[in-house]
């Protein structure tokens, strides 16, 4: 059990910004088509972090178009290549799912003073 430990404390990233729930975040993702890479920017709120240790995952929930995205990002995977907080959201629960149903300016979260 402790070789398992020790492989998982050497994949945590120690490079991102602490991220929590109500976050405003830009996830700056490498994506791989054929043999070219590319860097795709997703950005909205994060409704819901999930795991603990090397296998944290964090969702993000943006509006495109009209319709709601989600997406979920592995924390500490080498495939995001950069994590940006960009405000901090003024939140009482550990999921955001109630922010589904909200359209418009009442999906918005209040800001953290």
């Amino acid at each position: 059990m402790d070789y398992i430990r020790a492989i998982e404390r050497q994949q945590i990233r120690e490079d991102l910004p602490p991220v929590k729930v109500g976050d405003n975040v830009k996830v700056h993702y490498r994506i791989k088509e054929g043999d070219r890479e590319r860097i795709q920017v997703f950005q909205g709120d994060v409704i819901r972090m999930s795991g603990g240790s090397s296998r944290e995952t964090f969702t993000v929930r943006k509006i495109s178009f009209g319709v709601g995205v989600e997406r979920t990002f592995p924390l500490h995977s080498p495939k995001i290549a950069k994590l940006e907080v960009l405000r901090h959201g003024h939140v009482r629960r550990a999921k955001l799912y109630f922010l589904r149903n909200k359209v418009g300016k009442a999906a918005r979260l209040r800001e953290v003073r």
